[in-house]
């Protein structure tokens, strides 16, 4: 697994954790299940606000599409990006669900090994639902 999709796994793992844990009362006693993450893990990470917006290029260096958005479920270990695929000035647009982890960090590139603009629109399309 790549490095964004690790750092994306372990936000959703705490972001579960938080919001698994039960409201009680003021002053009974809580307890929070938290996985401690060390910090120097994440300094080699990429935020997800620099992701979103992303190029993605496949090995022949012909940019594909680009990262619209990062979804984490809480049914899902795995995070998804959508992708967006042609369009001009937002007219167009096809959306497409990818897993993290077959996209790679090649230097400053995102690359989608084997992927072209045709297999893209060729996968069912994604509609934002809220």
């Amino acid at each position: 697994m790549n490095r964004i999709a690790e750092l994306i796994a372990l936000a959703a793992v705490a972001m579960a954790a938080a919001n698994a844990a039960p409201a009680h009362a003021q002053g009974a006693k809580q307890t929070v299940g938290l996985a401690q993450i060390n910090p120097a893990t994440l300094a080699s990470g990429y935020r997800s606000t620099k992701v979103v917006g992303s190029a993605v290029y496949n090995e022949a260096n012909e940019q594909i599409g680009s990262i619209d958005d990062l979804i984490v479920t809480t049914n899902d270990s795995v995070p998804y990006a959508i992708l967006s695929v042609g369009g001009f000035l937002g007219i167009d647009k096809h959306y497409v669900v990818v897993a993290m982890s077959a996209l790679e960090v090649d230097g400053a590139r995102m690359v989608l090994r084997g992927g072209t603009k045709e297999s893209l629109k060729a996968l069912p399309g994604y509609s934002y639902t809220n």
